[in-house]
């Protein structure tokens, strides 16, 4: 696996992940809503540890600059 997620792009999911689990123990989200933004948050968790997104290489996206002369 070769990472494609830049820095900020691991944060603004980390980001995410905190907002959906603030919501759910404020008891502002529940039921089938609160599952489904549970799996977001773990995929979101999971991915932004391992810097690598199967999406973004599914559609050929990096959020990494690259330099091109090496």
């Amino acid at each position: 696996m070769k990472a494609n997620m830049s820095l900020a792009d691991r944060v603004i999911r980390i980001a995410a992940v905190i907002v959906i689990a603030v919501l759910y123990f404020t008891d502002q989200i529940s039921g089938t809503l609160a599952i489904i933004l549970g799996i977001v948050a773990a995929i979101f968790v999971l991915t932004s540890l391992v810097s690598f997104c199967p999406l973004y290489r599914l559609f050929g996206i990096s959020t990494i600059k690259r330099n091109k002369y090496i």
